[in-house]
């Protein structure tokens, strides 16, 4: 058994319980100072480090005499991230106490403002308590390190629950049945890799009344995306972006190469919309105007959490517009397409364009076309 200081986002009681394991009243943390140090923001990020300040004082709280379970599992959470163990002296109202405390390695992250529990609490909690519940059951299967690996989808899905439980769509025509209604056996996971697959055991309510059988699903579980369409009103045209895609060669498709609207996954702490303007700069090089919102809608609702939100982004398209692009760290190779609005609803009718949002979002900007037209160009169209 052994002491630790933990000054960061671990002194939030619910995140602690959930990595913990283990009740607070179990665990029984006592308030603590750490002389000589201050908890800032890491630049660019919403999670802290511990650093070296002359004359500041680090508030957080020690748990003493922490079992070797316990210890495992807030290792498991923390040391993937280049955090380290270190002793260190804290100050209680029982006396100085000898604890580890979690560091980050020498120069690994860049430290920015001062960070806030308060602040934290309200901005990082709500997407952190999901990701923190997909971690800990990886406890035991991965490595701290694979875990780690992993994280940057973990935020994804958690960001996407977070958005579902806080902007749940209207039901004026449908039977508004809530979630908690549904009696959830089990949701194991089948597969964990870039992607997440669950096996859900339920039952939910029937439109005849009572409950279904219980039934076992097992569903893709992914982060939500942002799509864009690139048009230019004045021009009229739209631009297509062309890219190997893994489902049409899984399926047997001789030509999995598709063309489809820019899109990408709305990473934690983003919104829909800067993630279609960062997404058509990486894609296409493009820098959008007004984004004109289509709508968020359910993908493949029958085995898939994968959610859109769809926009057509008014931009300049001239000649030189199309090219190569794609980021390189994500093995991206794409080639974009300059077409008249025409054309593009041509290959939508031959099936070339076989994509469902893009035809979608063709048949959207169909209807719209000629207000946005009119607004660009100062003349009426028909």
């Amino acid at each position: 058994m052994t002491n630790i200081f933990l000054y960061g986002t671990l002194r939030h009681a619910p995140l602690l319980e959930i990595i913990s394991g283990q009740s607070l009243e179990f665990l029984d943390p006592v308030p603590a100072r750490l002389s000589g140090y201050r908890v800032a923001e890491v630049d660019g990020h919403g999670f802290p480090l511990i650093e070296e300040h002359h004359g500041a004082s680090c508030e957080g709280v020690l748990l003493r005499d922490v079992r070797d379970a316990v210890a495992a599992r807030l290792n498991f959470y923390e040391l993937g991230f280049g955090y380290e163990l270190r002793d260190v002296m804290v100050e209680t109202d029982s006396g100085p106490v000898v604890a580890w405390a979690y560091f980050p390695r020498p120069g690994l992250w860049q430290a920015g403002p001062d960070w806030r529990l308060d602040k934290w609490s309200c901005e990082g909690w709500p997407v952190a308590k999901y990701a923190a519940r997909e971690m800990m059951e990886y406890f035991g299967k991965f490595s701290p390190e694979e875990v780690a690996d992993r994280h940057d989808m973990i935020l994804a899905r958690a960001g996407a629950r977070a958005r579902a439980e806080a902007h749940p769509a209207p039901a004026t025509l449908r039977c508004g049945i809530g979630r908690e209604c549904v009696e959830k056996g089990a949701a194991e996971i089948s597969h964990a890799g870039f992607f997440l697959m669950r096996v859900y055991r339920l039952r939910h309510p029937l439109f005849s009344g009572g409950m279904s059988e219980w039934i076992s699903r097992e569903v893709f579980i992914s982060g939500d995306a942002a799509l864009v369409l690139p048009y230019d009103p004045v021009r009229d045209r739209v631009m297509l972006i062309e890219q190997f895609r893994m489902g049409p060669y899984a399926r047997g498709d001789g030509l999995p190469w598709l063309l489809e609207p820019i899109a990408g996954r709305i990473e934690a702490g983003e919104g829909a919309e800067p993630t279609a303007r960062r997404e058509a700069v990486e894609e296409a090089g493009l820098r959008l105007g007004n984004l004109e919102r289509i709508g968020a809608f359910y993908a493949s609702p029958g085995n898939s959490s994968e959610y859109f939100n769809c926009f057509v982004g008014l931009t300049d398209l001239p000649d030189d517009a199309a090219g190569n692009g794609g980021a390189e760290e994500e093995q991206e190779d794409i080639r974009s397409h300059l077409l008249p609005f025409d054309e593009a609803i041509t290959l939508m009718e031959s099936g070339e364009a076989n994509v469902a949002p893009l035809v979608l979002m063709l048949l959207w900007l169909q209807r719209e076309r000629p207000r946005l037209r009119a607004a660009a160009t100062g003349q009426p169209i028909a």
